[in-house]
């Protein structure tokens, strides 16, 4: 039930359905306080992104192919670090070119790209140490290492067992 109603939050929802329903799957999770609070903060920079990607009907995956709805496991593809980075990157250049760039969709479809804001995702980015100016400079492994244990537990909510 629970993996039902987060895939067809994600397919569908807002942000603060989401991330209440992640809040609530937190609640009732046996995990330490410290997990929790990095946990919704990851998930929002995230939705602050996709979700405007979704609604215009332009999701892709981190190899750039085209992606007709938010599932669960598009969304944990993204969760990776430095795929989030490299996202964040891909939608400044977009923003500035007015269409969608580094991706494989049709080249119609990315010429419907509206700009998205960016600010929350870059500020949650920055805050672990992600160069946002020069996308070729590394963040520090711990920062890494820390968000495969974010991930874990947002996989573990994803598919209903928080």
């Amino acid at each position: 039930m629970i993996l039902h109603s987060m895939r067809s939050l994600l397919a569908s929802g807002d942000s603060s359905a989401i991330l209440g329903a992640v809040a609530a799957a937190l609640d009732r999770s046996d995990e330490a306080p410290f997990w929790n609070q990095k946990t919704l903060p990851y998930c929002e920079a995230i939705l602050s992104v996709l979700l405007p990607l979704r609604e215009q009907n332009l999701l892709f995956d981190p190899e750039g192919r085209p992606c007709d709805e938010l599932t669960p496991e598009l969304f944990l593809r993204w969760c990776d670090l430095l795929s989030l980075k490299s996202l964040a990157f891909t939608l400044a250049k977009s923003n500035d070119a007015g269409k969608l760039v580094r991706t494989k969709l049709t080249p119609e479809a990315a010429s419907g790209y509206r700009p998205i804001d960016l600010e929350t995702l870059g500020k949650y980015l920055s805050g672990y140490s992600v160069n946002l100016e020069d996308e070729w400079v590394d963040f520090p492994i711990t920062n890494y290492n820390l968000h495969i244990g974010i991930t874990s537990l947002i996989s573990k909510i994803l598919e209903g067992k928080c």
